[in-house]
């Protein structure tokens, strides 16, 4: 059984199979065992993402560990779960329109138990190994963009190369945009940064109670719950960052089209179109 329902896998595997380039054998004498299908990879992969298991833990006889490994790293090494994410941007602007005017940015700190190239002291938790994932969303809380960094980071600083991803996924924002960030980013540094970058930015005050100025960033920490809902980016073991950014791509592209298929349900008939509101 999936670990997504049909509505959903089946269009992010379109897009995604449709970006792979065509596998060419190099085996000398044409020997060697057959290929694992993409398709079958891709969906031990998605249940990884999910549940957040091991490898050797979800491969089997017809997928083993290693071959979701190379495949994984391959895939991230092409950029494929940034081009899907971007396809799903441009399908929702389509669709339903991205709200580019208002963004929100805001940081998020993970496990990560295994270290690696992203991972850093976590600040909250006894500085164990821990990711930072910077994020980026518009009005209503579509992922733009997703940088990562070891949790020792400060959120400030990833603020203009989370905004520059958001920038390269959507092709340009708009100028004057207004950016929404809660007191962490309330610097005179940030506020030059956006005056020079062309942003408006709304930064809470350090030192006012929260529900006092809670503003509209509270569409990316709700989006930053969906995201932590995949067992893989909850407490990543990925060592290579480039393999962190796939996984956390990925489910930005989930995300974005669950997002699509709700919005553009009440919009749009099509066949397959969900007969619920819950998409898991």
């Amino acid at each position: 059984m999936s670990v997504l329902p049909s509505c959903l896998l089946e269009p992010l595997w379109a897009q995604f199979a449709a970006l792979l380039p065509e596998h060419v054998h190099t085996h000398p004498l044409g020997c060697h065992n057959p290929r694992i299908s993409d398709r079958v990879v891709f969906d031990h992969v998605i249940a990884a993402l999910v549940h957040g298991s091991g490898y050797e833990r979800i491969a089997g006889p017809s997928c083993s560990d290693r071959t979701i490994r190379r495949r994984v790293k391959y895939w991230a090494q092409l950029g494929i779960a940034e081009q899907v994410h971007a396809l799903a941007l441009r399908a929702y602007d389509r669709m339903v329109g991205l709200e580019l005017d208002d963004l929100s940015v805001d940081g998020r700190i993970t496990k990560a138990p295994c270290s690696g190239e992203a991972a850093g002291s976590s600040p909250v938790d006894r500085g164990k190994q821990a990711l930072k994932r910077s994020v980026a969303t518009e009005a209503t809380g579509v992922v733009l963009g997703i940088v990562s960094a070891g949790a020792n980071r400060h959120d400030s600083p990833l603020l203009a190369p989370t905004l520059k991803a958001a920038d390269d996924q959507v092709g340009g924002l708009p100028d004057r945009a207004t950016v929404n960030l809660d007191r962490g980013y309330d610097s005179d540094k940030t506020r030059r940064m956006l005056g020079e970058s062309g942003f408006i930015g709304e930064t809470a005050r350090k030192g006012v109670p929260a529900p006092i100025q809670a503003g509209k960033r509270w569409v990316v920490e709700r989006t930053h719950a969906w995201m932590n809902g995949f067992g893989k980016l909850r407490r990543c073991t990925e060592k290579r960052n480039r393999v962190v950014d796939f996984y956390l791509y990925l489910a930005a592209a989930i995300v974005t089209l669950r997002m699509l298929i709700r919005r553009a349900t009440p919009r749009y008939r099509w066949d397959g179109r969900p007969t619920t509101k819950r998409l898991k």
